[in-house]
């Protein structure tokens, strides 16, 4: 609040030049000159003066009455601001690209539940690139994504490092081979996530790295459906160790040994720059990293 409206307002409620620069810890001289710079800037007398006591004109009246209210809503917004920053809980909006949102985040989830019941938290999946945007809309206060087309106007801290591996379905006759050679791989159909995917951009890296031109890509939108289809012996498919580990507990999919994997991406933690971080996003992103730590530090 502006100095010169607390000083006129102690002075408006005491009468007095004295008592106000008691209270406000000031000297008198320091209180008369903010009176006069308030009456410079408003250029209206706002207090008539005399030996004994000070009387409000009736422009010091109406400017008393809205220093109170400004007072009010000054004090008003410094506790909601410290309600802010201290408090944990209410609502929390998450974007997370479909690798981490589905395998990866529901154990931050529940540690997150246990330990702070009173944050809610509200969880969209997408692909890398819509979840980008809509945190940099505001649609989402924070994502977590695995590709590295992110485009501007964000924070963008990495996370955690992920593994990705090639696999079949369990009977696909690539499975006993080693190594297997590009050539068998381009032989083969690929199951590949749509563009914007950043499982996708993994998959177009990895060929570009390896010099892999495969004869067929088969799109998918959804991760799972992927899993499912080589599952059935239809193509190969590469995939983080995370979104594979329950096939691969069941014998369901195989890892397929090929040299140069495992294809290593970074996970990112995806933020508006520079938007106040509150004390329930902090809690947030120490809970997620913990949680992302102690996964990528086990073993499939």
């Amino acid at each position: 609040m502006d100095q010169s409206l607390i000083v006129f307002s102690e002075v408006a409620d005491t009468r007095n030049f004295s008592r106000a620069a008691e209270r406000l810890h000031m000297t008198q001289p320091a209180v008369s000159q903010h009176i006069k710079v308030l009456e410079e800037r408003l250029k209206v007398r706002l207090l008539e003066r005399n030996n004994k006591s000070v009387a409000l004109t009736k422009a010091g009246e109406i400017v008393l009455h809205h220093a109170k209210e400004i007072g009010g809503l000054y004090r008003r917004m410094e506790e909601m601001v410290d309600e802010l920053m201290h408090y944990t809980g209410g609502p929390l909006s998450i974007g997370a690209s479909y690798t981490f949102g589905e395998y990866m985040l529901p154990l931050t989830l529940a540690r997150l539940n246990t330990e702070f019941p009173d944050i809610r938290p509200a969880v969209m999946i997408g692909n890398t690139s819509d979840v980008a945007e809509k945190v940099r809309n505001r649609e989402l206060d924070v994502g977590i994504v695995e590709g590295e087309e992110i485009g501007n106007g964000l924070v963008v801290e990495k996370l955690a490092e992920d593994e990705m591996y090639v696999a079949s379905g369990a009977q696909h006759s690539l499975v006993d081979r080693s190594p297997i050679s590009i050539e068998a791989l381009e032989e083969q159909t690929w199951l590949v996530r749509e563009q914007g995917s950043g499982t996708r951009a993994a998959a177009d890296k990895m060929f570009a790295e390896l010099g892999l031109r495969p004869a067929r890509l088969m799109e998918m939108s959804s991760t799972q459906s992927i899993k499912e289809t080589v599952e059935a012996g239809l193509g190969v498919t590469l995939q983080s160790r995370w979104a594979l580990r329950k096939e691969l507990g069941l014998g369901t999919l195989k890892l397929l040994e090929v040299k140069g994997l495992p294809f290593k991406r970074s996970f990112h933690i995806l933020m508006r720059n520079g938007d106040l971080r509150t004390r329930t996003m902090d809690v947030f992103l120490q809970t997620l990293r913990s949680v992302t730590g102690t996964m990528l530090s086990s073993r499939l």
